[in-house]
C-alpha cells in the first residue's frame, strides 16, 4: 500500500503538470500504476527545435540507485517510442524527468539524481528521486555542455513540477 504522503505527493504533482497543460493521465506499466504527463514546446534559441518533455511519475517501496536507474533508461525508451512527429534528433528532442517517490529512499539514489544528467542522442533525463517522509526532492539542476540550449528550461519545469531541492 502507498504511504499516504507519497499518495499527497503524487496527486500534487499530477495538478501541477495539469496546470501546466501536461494532460496528465495513468498509465500501466506491467502492473505498476504510472503518472505520466507531456508537453512540447519549440523555441528559435533552442535552434528552432520542438522539445517533448515527459514527466513519468510512480511509487515504490524503497528508491535505490539501482532502481531509479532501471526507471530512467524505462522512461527514455516511453519517452522516444510515444513522442509523435519527426525523429528524435531532427529539429526534435526529448527530455524527461522520470521520477521515483517513497516514504524510504537510499541517500546514494537522492545523491545519483542530483550528480548529472543522463543522456542518450537528441534525448535528455533528469532523474528525480522524492523522500516523501521528508519533502526531500533530488534533481540535476546544473547546465549541461551537452543539453545546455534547455538547461534553463529543465530546471524551470522541474522546479515548478518537481518542488525545491531540499
Amino acid at each position: 500500500m502507498i504511504e499516504d504522503t507519497t499518495s499527497a505527493y503524487l496527486a500534487g504533482l499530477e495538478s501541477r503538470l495539469a496546470a501546466d497543460g501536461c494532460a496528465p493521465r495513468q498509465d500501466n506499466w506491467g502492473g505498476a500504476p504510472v503518472l505520466v504527463g507531456r508537453r512540447a514546446d519549440f523555441r528559435l534559441r533552442w535552434m528552432a527545435t520542438r522539445l517533448h518533455l515527459f514527466t513519468i511519475a510512480a511509487a515504490v517501496p524503497y528508491v535505490t540507485v539501482e532502481t531509479i536507474a532501471t526507471f530512467t533508461t524505462q522512461s527514455l525508451r516511453y519517452a522516444k517510442t510515444n513522442k509523435g512527429g519527426l525523429p528524435v534528433g531532427l529539429q526534435t528532442g526529448v527530455a524527461v524527468f522520470p521520477v521515483l517517490v517513497s516514504e524510504r529512499v537510499d541517500p546514494a539514489a537522492l545523491a545519483w539524481a542530483r550528480e548529472q544528467q543522463r543522456n542518450e542522442f537528441a534525448c535528455f533525463a533528469r532523474p528525480a528521486v522524492v523522500d516523501s517522509a521528508k519533502g526531500e526532492v533530488g534533481f540535476f539542476r546544473g547546465k549541461p555542455l551537452i543539453g545546455r540550449a534547455y538547461a534553463a528550461h529543465l530546471i524551470k519545469k522541474g522546479d515548478a513540477y518537481l518542488g525545491q531541492q531540499g
